[in-house]
């Protein structure tokens, strides 16, 4: 998924438009977002391809943090440094509370979690159609 952006260019008489299109490698996204995730200290980051499974997105990620207002600092953090490196702007829900949050980030969905809250939806036994391993606290 790609955002374009449009700005105006000065190069004559005609004013033309350049479209600026945010980074779309899926693959250097989801580098990105395991990468700040590790150095915010989250718990138990769990990575489900969705290729093939589901055309919302090309990786879901699924991790825990372990207190609201830490939860609340990783989505931030990652949402700022997403919008940083090019990859555009992001959505996310669920912020106030901080119980879970959803960022949106096109080709990568990721989802943080307070662990208890987690351990009830178990989205990974979900998305990954049982293939992958129980949460922990859940087994």
């Amino acid at each position: 998924m790609t955002q374009a952006h449009t700005t105006p260019a000065n190069a004559g008489p005609a004013s033309a438009q350049v479209i600026r299109l945010a980074k779309a490698d899926p693959e250097a996204l989801l580098a990105l977002v395991l990468q700040q995730l590790d150095d915010d200290q989250a718990q138990d980051v769990v990575c489900i391809p969705l290729e093939g499974k589901s055309s919302i997105a090309d990786h879901m990620v699924i991790a825990s943090g372990r207190s609201t207002r830490q939860v609340a600092a990783m989505a931030q953090k990652l949402a700022e440094k997403i919008k940083q490196d090019g990859f555009g702007s992001v959505k996310l829900e669920g912020l106030p509370a901080a119980d879970w949050v959803l960022i949106d980030a096109g080709d990568v969905v990721v989802h943080l979690f307070r662990p208890e809250v987690r351990s009830f939806y178990n989205l990974e036994r979900m998305w990954a159609f049982g293939d992958a391993p129980p949460v922990a606290g859940m087994a």
